[in-house]
């Protein structure tokens, strides 16, 4: 069994993650525990979550926040996850990590992103992205929309974002909201643009796997899993 920590900020899209559990099979285990809902991503907000997952044994730990990683920076994020590793004790990232991880696996150099969050958030993360070596050819924001609002969205809205997002130039699409439910849409997304799309949940998962070395075969979570061709629809 391997054994997956996730830190959470708040109540949203947390129920991506045992969804995806199931995706990836039986002996994968998504351990979530929730922060306080500020996404400041100090070590005060994370220390109370890490103890939590220490003691449930988990393998590795990632900060499921966007905001509160890419907003600290490319060096800071990096110090933020130092910090949280020797907490841990294990190996970790953030979800912003993630995402230039991921695009880096699928051999995604140009990204279109979707947003819900304020312009100022949205710049710090297409500049996190542009740090981590990754091209920017556009950015469609659909807010601001609030945390608890974007947790509301279903299926026919994540896809509006992400045709609006996309551009004929972009490799993949980027949609970085934590408080999106995206796990079940994901193949249809990508079948929507005809291309990979990367959201919150699913590189934080894939993230904390790849820390410990695993690669998972699951077309219900997108190219990012599978590698496969897309076939646009």
């Amino acid at each position: 069994m391997t054994a997956l920590g996730i830190l959470y900020p708040g109540h949203f899209a947390e129920d991506d993650y045992p969804r995806i559990e199931q995706l990836l099979g039986g002996d994968i285990r998504v351990d979530l525990v929730h922060t306080d809902p500020g996404e400041d991503g100090t070590p005060q907000q994370l220390t109370a979550g890490v103890d939590e997952l220490r003691l449930a044994g988990t393998e590795t730990v990632v900060w499921a926040s966007v905001t509160g990683s890419s907003g600290y920076g490319w060096d800071g994020a990096h110090d933020q996850v130092r910090s949280l590793a020797r907490l841990a004790g294990t190996p970790a990232s953030s979800t912003s990590l993630a995402f230039v991880n991921a695009l880096r696996e699928i051999e995604a150099g140009r990204v279109s992103v979707g947003v819900t969050c304020p312009p100022e958030e949205a710049t710090l993360f297409t500049d996190f992205l542009r740090a981590g070596g990754v091209t920017v050819t556009g950015l469609r924001s659909a807010g601001p929309v609030s945390a608890a609002e974007a947790a509301g969205w279903g299926e026919e809205q994540v896809l509006a974002l992400a045709r609006a997002a996309d551009e004929p130039d972009a490799q993949a699409v980027v949609l970085p909201d934590t408080a999106l439910h995206t796990a079940a849409f994901v193949p249809l997304l990508e079948k929507a643009v005809g291309k990979p799309v990367l959201t919150a949940s699913q590189v934080t998962v894939w993230e904390a796997l790849r820390l410990t070395d695993r690669r998972v075969n699951a077309p219900e979570l997108g190219a990012l899993f599978t590698r496969q061709p897309i076939v646009q629809v």
